[in-house]
């Protein structure tokens, strides 16, 4: 699969199958735009990069603040003058019980960056990857048609949104020529329990699945790269499943 010359932004580029998916991109001949809150983390993924700097762009970007989508869009098409593929990556993971008085606020957290700025980012992408018949790649999660546990309801609504808003935005777009899908993984060994302060190991997991394993971010990366490529011309408003067997 090549992407030369095609700009890519990926949301959520610092660790994890942001990262991978990013750097997959990049191997591949992509001018790719890494967006992370944490720069640290994004210069990191740059030194493993295989494309020089001239054709990556590191944004660090809160997406949850309304003037960064903004920001992110206007300075890749002020770089790179288009954009063909924008994978939105970032999110994060809490848990708070229903009952808690302060669920509200772990609601607008976790909505604000799982799916409002996800909503965001592709109102603003929109008319770039009509001119370049583009197209965009949402990650969800299994938690959007299975319940993993009463104090993860947040994130359960907030990937259950994201994959209708995926396939309202596909209908909405398909007669521009863009495509939208949604890639939904099962555990993937990343740092999104880590960074929601639960000691939770990631191998726990693989009980759930089928096969006995947890996949890594790589493997979600290759889903990702697959959808955006005109190999999936054909797909579009799809929900690809990649979980080792958690959901029939």
């Amino acid at each position: 699969m090549s992407f030369t010359n095609k700009v890519v932004v990926v949301t959520g580029a610092g660790s994890g199958i942001g990262a991978a998916a990013a750097l997959q991109f990049a191997a591949e001949g992509a001018r790719v735009v890494l967006v992370d809150r944490d720069e640290a983390r994004l210069r990191d993924v740059r030194a493993q990069c295989p494309r020089h700097d001239q054709e990556l762009l590191l944004l660090a970007a809160d997406i949850a603040r309304e003037d960064e989508p903004h920001r992110i869009i206007q300075e890749t098409v002020n770089k790179f003058g288009k954009l063909d593929v924008l994978v939105n990556c970032a999110a994060i993971f809490r848990v708070n019980s229903g009952l808690d008085e302060n669920i509200m606020e772990t609601y607008d957290e976790v909505m604000n960056v799982n799916l409002r700025a996800l909503v965001l980012l592709t109102t603003l992408a929109a008319p770039h990857l009509v001119e370049s018949k583009g197209n965009i790649v949402n990650i969800s999660s299994v938690a959007a048609v299975m319940a993993l546990g009463a104090e993860n309801a947040v994130y359960s609504i907030s990937k259950a949104g994201v994959e209708h808003f995926t396939r309202g935005a596909a209908l909405e777009l398909a007669a521009s020529g863009v495509r939208v899908n949604a890639v939904r993984p099962g555990p993937v060994r990343t740092r999104i329990a880590e960074n929601c302060g639960r000691d939770m190991n990631c191998d726990d997991w693989s009980d759930l699945t089928k096969i006995g394993r947890i996949s890594e971010p790589q493997e979600i990366a290759d889903t990702i790269l697959f959808l955006a490529n005109d190999k999936a011309k054909g797909i579009t408003g799809s929900i690809f499943t990649v979980d080792n067997g958690m959901v029939f």
